[in-house]
């Protein structure tokens, strides 16, 4: 099964738990609604492909845990999106969850998909207890505070936000969990790969920061012109559009340099150049 297919039959395992008999219908049906169809499912690609390079002789783990960043990404989008934070009425090229469910709902669809996360990763790296231990612990250490996904959310009612310390926590620390949760998740040392996904993360900051200062809604499936709305730090209104390329042309480069040794380092490396021209859409990419 290739790695599509591998992310999208666990993710479907997670919420078809999440969604059994006895579930509230409308949760059920806001929790699948938030998770498919997905994106470039970018971070769960980046896990499985950790988990490859190093082996992956325990799939289940890394299906479970490529599938639990993807849960915890979900979410932050279904509670990004509410009006106490952007408002924002469309993701995915679809109504957003509060907007197709309304707001109580949506709070609601991204604690389970939170919790769901880690019910996965119970599942599946039940039968090794020492690598479930390492990816309960690294999983949410990039969601909650000091330095996770909550905590980069959290900037934003701060007074005075530093860049780069925003971004490392709102996108950056996803992007590092899923490099040391693919590697936790085959059995390899976990933090020698953290650089790579710091590197990825910055670059994808970057990259979002473009979308929204450069493109329309149309082509990335969300409003526009939110930072400049709401007043957040944008690294494309900082740096120009033109700095802002160069540095996501180096944050690139660094991150192919930053790929430990390891049995895959030929594949990873071809997997990570394609994962980041993604990055941006195709108006932008002739420019990168």
């Amino acid at each position: 099964m290739d790695v599509g297919r591998r992310i999208e039959a666990a993710l479907d395992v997670a919420v078809a738990h999440a969604e059994a008999p006895g579930a509230p219908p409308l949760l059920a049906e806001a929790i699948r609604y938030a998770v498919f169809p997905g994106g470039h499912r970018i971070r769960p690609r980046l896990c499985l492909a950790v988990a490859l390079a190093c082996g992956d002789d325990d799939p289940a783990a890394s299906d479970a845990a490529a599938a639990a960043i993807e849960l915890l990404h979900c979410a932050s989008l279904v509670h990004d999106d509410l009006p106490c934070f952007d408002d924002a009425p469309m993701r995915r090229q679809k109504p957003s969850v509060h907007a197709a469910f309304g707001v109580p709902l949506a709070v609601l669809t991204g604690d389970a998909l939170i919790v769901a996360a880690f019910e996965t990763l119970a599942r599946g790296a039940a039968r090794s207890p020492a690598r479930l231990a390492a990816l309960v612990g690294l999983v949410a250490r990039a969601v909650g505070s000091p330095s996770g996904i909550v905590a980069g959310q959290a900037w934003e009612s701060e007074p005075y936000v530093d860049l780069s310390e925003y971004q490392q926590a709102k996108t950056g620390a996803l992007f590092a969990a899923s490099t040391v949760a693919g590697a936790a998740a085959a059995g390899a040392p976990p933090l020698p790969w953290r650089l790579l996904g710091e590197c990825l993360g910055e670059a994808y900051q970057v990259a979002d920061d473009l979308r929204d200062v450069a493109c329309r809604q149309e082509e990335i499936g969300k409003p526009a012109g939110r930072d400049a709305t709401l007043g957040r730090p944008n690294a494309a209104a900082l740096l120009g559009k033109g700095g802002a390329l160069d540095r996501l042309r180096r944050l690139t480069e660094e991150a192919i340099e930053v790929i430990p040794p390891c049995a895959g380092q030929a594949e990873i490396r071809a997997d990570i150049e394609a994962q980041t021209r993604l990055f941006l859409p195709a108006s932008l990419r002739a420019f990168a």
